[in-house]
């Protein structure tokens, strides 16, 4: 039943439909050895609204939630080490999911295509980031900030044949995804740390 209800959500890829009842079903509808870890952490540690906050930001980058359990591993470690809001607790997440993030993007020859952004746009993206931890806001110059999009279309239209991945430093992740956004919905941006041990990636243009 659980294996069904989550093959519907990952299909629709739609996390406005995880609403609040259907994330204490899933909770709910985990096997009894899972339990244990459910009741650690709900509501002691997060609320029911809060993994489904973060189930929701994990759908709407297009990221399967059929591993809950490690999900849910991830939220406690993140809440225990005391990250701050969502987009922290999604981070750690993320690492957790590395293996299975690789896995969906490694092209037909078994190889992970990656646009790495440059030294000089990291920085860029770092130096720009204001506002307090835990809801850092970017505050690019739009001259900038156009310079940017100008270089992704170019290097993802050259590239376009890999399917590549935009790889990024875990702090500017986040940030960096609402840029491409607006650009190519589609595009996958992950970090460093969510690089699989066992990927074997190729690495097809710099931003």
């Amino acid at each position: 039943m659980l294996a069904t209800h989550l093959t519907e959500l990952v299909r629709d890829m739609m996390p406005e439909l995880l609403s609040y009842s259907e994330t204490q079903k899933l909770l709910d509808d985990l096997p009894r050895e899972q339990q244990k870890l459910v009741s650690d952490l709900v509501p002691a540690v997060i609320s029911i609204g809060g993994v489904q906050r973060v189930l929701q930001a994990l759908l709407a980058e297009r990221v399967s939630i059929r591993d809950l359990p490690t999900i849910l591993e991830g939220i406690h470690e993140a809440c225990a080490g005391q990250a701050r809001g969502i987009a922290g607790i999604v981070a750690i997440v993320r690492t957790r999911l590395a293996r299975q993030l690789c896995d969906s993007h490694v092209g037909a020859d078994g190889t992970l295509p990656l646009v790495a952004l440059s030294p000089e746009w990291e920085a860029a993206f770092a130096e720009s980031l204001v506002g307090p931890a835990d809801d850092r806001q970017l505050a690019m110059a739009p001259s900038k900030l156009g310079d940017f999009m100008g270089r992704f279309r170019e290097i993802f239209d050259a590239t376009a044949a890999s399917a590549p991945v935009l790889l990024t430093s875990p702090a500017i992740r986040a940030t960096v995804r609402t840029v491409v956004e607006r650009i190519r919905p589609s595009t996958p941006v992950m970090a460093q740390s969510e690089i699989s041990a066992r990927a074997r990636i190729r690495t097809v243009g710099t931003i």
